[in-house]
């Protein structure tokens, strides 16, 4: 397992920061309770850090072939038909995957297909599982083209997100599994496929990106 490159500067940061506060602290109180506390939360929160900006060493598995990927580690919060009205302009299934801040905030693409549309909106910063998150909340929009089919991945910021990092470009050929993005800190990513796709997942089932299935084309 390594780290992220999205990470370096603010792990940098953190270092910096921890490393001046006990410094101070130990130059006024030495070696005394007061300073092993402040080391003890300062060793926590960078390992907090660190874990944040984790990059495991996964493979798309044998059995992904035809299938849409989980574009997100998290929690699968919202399955349903709804009307997506950025780009398709009419009903949709949305599987919405929770993103909390112990989860691996690296996002994938989920197939192999072409980039036709990739925007990003700023926006509001509502807690990630509001329902009106996905239209007032910054947000990156890519939808992919597999020449049979349209499906679109949008990247939303939560409350305690705020940067979301996309390296697609529209007109570009993607493959599954390879890097799409990154979210810092809490926030959801929404994937809308054609109605009446055959999904592989359940409302609060926990799935990995680029491992676990979503559903099959």
């Amino acid at each position: 397992m390594t780290l992220h490159k999205e990470g370096i500067t603010t792990i940098l940061a953190t270092l910096i920061f921890l490393g001046l506060l006990n410094g101070v602290v130990f130059r006024y109180v030495g070696y005394s309770l007061t300073f092993y506390i402040i080391l003890g939360i300062s060793v926590i929160i960078l390992l907090l850090i660190l874990q944040f900006f984790r990059k495991p060493d996964r493979q798309v598995p044998d059995h992904a072939k035809g299938a849409i990927l989980s574009p997100a580690d998290g929690k699968i919060v919202v399955i349903e038909d709804t009307i997506e009205s950025e780009f398709f302009e009419d009903e949709r299934l949305m599987i919405s995957i929770f993103m909390s801040p112990v989860n691996v905030h690296i996002n994938h693409h989920p197939i192999d297909a072409k980039v036709i549309y990739s925007k990003y909106h700023p926006g509001k910063y509502l807690v990630a599982w509001h329902p009106k998150s996905s239209t007032e909340n910054e947000r990156h929009t890519v939808v992919y083209d597999t020449g049979n089919h349209q499906i679109l991945v949008r990247q939303i910021a939560g409350a305690l997100a705020r940067r979301i990092v996309n390296y697609t470009t529209e007109g570009e050929q993607v493959s599954k599994g390879d890097e799409m993005g990154f979210i810092k800190f809490g926030s959801r990513v929404d994937i809308y496929l054609p109605v009446g796709t055959p999904y592989e997942v359940s409302i609060g089932q926990n799935v990995k990106s680029k491992i676990d299935v979503i559903a099959r084309l």
